[in-house]
């Protein structure tokens, strides 16, 4: 059995992977912690784990001691928090999975100017993997420090690298990125615009020309293409509780029809156990609950573009299922363990 502590369970991405990690026929929970409810059960904090995971919540002090003995740890923090439990992590040779941009971006002064924080643990960055495995399964599998990708960045890097790497097929300097987010995307915090009262019957558009998933996406892509990638990327929060849709918007420069871009998809992604090449349209609900992304394409040729949809659920596909997926990998395991189970959503 897999052994898995979970820092900053009781955030959303946090309860999403815990639940995951008590159904996986592999894995148990070593630990749970929770700087807020440090002391209280888990259980406490989400009652429908009751008399399934009633463990104390750890404060991150505590956690970073328990860390001994334990295979792999999951910080699911906000952004800065991650650089001394990275380092505790890798002095104790325990693996570990972040959540966070903290080890993300290659360049720690991108991530700084970004992220208007410090970067104190700099000398990890050439450890760590960047954690999406259709693009990097090999380099994971021997990975101690995963950078887990965000939700915006997984939709919509899935959906363009394939065509990216037919070389000629697009224009790599006319991407346009248009997402839309679920609430839960952006954390469990107290932010009165995040209330369902102020976010509900309303769309907005956010982070215009600086969302700070912009040079995760260009960084990634610009690996793909084997050049600077510079985009346009605009999210936008939706009055729905999870999910992620992203229209993309790319240049032929072939002839080409839906098919032949169809065929593209398929080429890189027919055997990936989640993606899903969709002949119809993309909808948020079709993926909640699961680990899959699901991509379409359509071809307009009175403008000569592509228009691409990729759907993922921001809390599983975008966080919490990618992170159970890449332990699987660096673990040796079966890759769709704990994640292989359809979820039936009403509509």
């Amino acid at each position: 059995m897999i052994k898995a502590g979970v820092i900053g369970a009781t955030g959303y991405a946090g309860q999403q992977l815990t639940g995951l990690l008590v159904n996986h026929p592999q894995a148990e929970v070593a630990f749970v912690s929770s700087n807020s409810y440090a002391g209280q059960k888990f259980s406490d904090v989400y009652p429908q784990f009751y008399r399934v995971l009633d463990q104390t919540l750890l404060s991150t002090e505590e956690a970073m001691q328990a860390m001994d003995g334990v295979d792999v740890v999951f910080t699911a923090l906000p952004n800065g928090l991650v650089f001394d439990i990275a380092q505790k992590a890798m002095e104790k040779n325990v693996k570990l999975i972040d959540f966070s941009a903290d080890f993300r971006l290659d360049d720690a002064q991108v991530y700084e100017k970004w992220y208007k924080t410090e970067h104190t643990a700099k000398h990890l960055i050439r450890q760590q993997v960047y954690g999406l495995p259709e693009l990097w399964r090999d380099r994971i599998k021997g990975a101690r420090l995963i950078a887990n990708p965000g939700c915006y960045t997984t939709a919509s890097i899935l959906a363009v690298s394939a065509l990216l790497r037919e070389e000629g097929l697009i224009d790599p300097d006319r991407i346009i990125i248009d997402a839309k987010s679920g609430i839960t995307g952006s954390g469990r915090k107290k932010d009165i615009s995040l209330l369902y009262a102020e976010a509900g019957e309303s769309v907005k558009a956010y982070g215009i020309a600086n969302h700070r998933h912009t040079p995760e996406i260009e960084q990634e892509l610009s690996k793909v293409a084997g050049r600077e990638i510079c985009l346009q990327f605009t999210p936008h929060l939706m009055p729905m509780k999870r999910g992620i849709l992203a229209t993309i918007y790319v240049d032929l420069q072939k002839d080409v029809t839906e098919e032949d871009l169809y065929q593209v998809y398929e080429k890189y992604y027919g055997a990936e156990p989640f993606v899903r090449i969709r002949r119809g349209m993309c909808e948020t609900r079709f993926v909640v609950g699961t680990n899959f992304c699901d991509i379409s394409v359509r071809v307009d040729p009175r403008t000569h573009r592509a228009v691409i949809t990729s759907c993922i659920d921001n809390m599983m596909k975008g966080a919490a299922g990618q992170a159970l997926q890449n332990m699987n990998i660096i673990c040796g395991l079966k890759e769709t363990a704990g994640l292989d189970r359809l979820s039936i959503v009403a509509p």
